[in-house]
């Protein structure tokens, strides 16, 4: 009779472990949201750089290099492209990885804007 009730004890024990427990879908898409919006954020400040940038050198007779339209296309693709792969790896995780990864993406996209605008100004116009 012992062994009945330890058998018993030890398949809850795993059922319990192994379940596993979903962020509701509201609060899923409130963090996705949330997040979206900072990287949203970055891409349309990419797209200015990018008008900014190709403008400027317009005004000085010039034009950007394959180089430069290479860094400030990546500057606007970047974050999507981020973001997208942030989300479907977080997506059936609790609320809190998914937050994380959300925000590691967006230390990632803003560690590449500042890459890009800061150390690769030089290079972009011919």
């Amino acid at each position: 009779m012992s062994t009945d009730k330890n058998a018993t004890t030890d398949s809850t024990a795993t059922t319990a472990a192994t379940r596993i427990r979903r962020t509701p879908a509201w609060l899923s898409a409130t963090i996705a949201i949330l997040f979206g919006l900072f990287y949203a954020y970055s891409a349309w400040s990419g797209l200015g750089n990018l008008i900014g940038l190709n403008s400027a050198a317009q005004a000085l007779d010039t034009t950007l290099s394959g180089f430069g339209w290479g860094l400030l296309l990546a500057g606007v693709l970047a974050p999507v492209l981020v973001f997208g792969i942030a989300f479907w790896l977080g997506r059936r995780r609790e609320a809190g990885p998914q937050a994380l990864l959300l925000l590691a993406g967006l230390c990632l996209v803003s560690a590449l804007s500042l890459d890009i605008f800061v150390f690769g100004l030089g290079s972009l116009i011919v």
